[in-house]
C-alpha cells in the first residue's frame, strides 16, 4: 500500500536501481515518473529458477530419448 498511510516508495532502492543499475544521470532519474522508472526496470517479480527436483520432473516428463520397446528373444514363443 502506498500513500499517506502506507510505507511509500523505497527511494534509496529506486535511486540505486536508476543511478547504478540503469546508469541514469541524476537529472534523468528525477525527470522520470514512478511509472516510467518501473517500465525501465522491468517486471518486479521473476519466475523462480529451476530447482533440481523441477529439472528431474521435466526430464521424466520429456525424456531426450523415449523408452524403446524391449525386443523379445527369438527362442521365446
Amino acid at each position: 500500500m502506498t500513500g499517506l498511510d502506507g510505507p511509500g516508495l523505497d527511494w534509496p532502492g529506486l535511486m540505486r536501481a536508476g543511478l547504478g543499475g540503469l546508469r541514469l544521470r541524476p537529472a534523468e532519474f528525477w525527470d522520470l515518473t514512478p511509472l516510467e522508472l518501473q517500465l525501465l526496470l522491468g517486471p518486479a517479480v521473476q519466475a523462480p529458477s529451476l530447482t533440481r527436483s523441477g529439472l528431474q520432473a521435466l526430464m521424466q516428463r520429456f525424456p531426450d530419448q523415449p523408452d524403446l520397446p524391449t525386443q523379445q528373444s527369438e527362442h521365446s514363443e
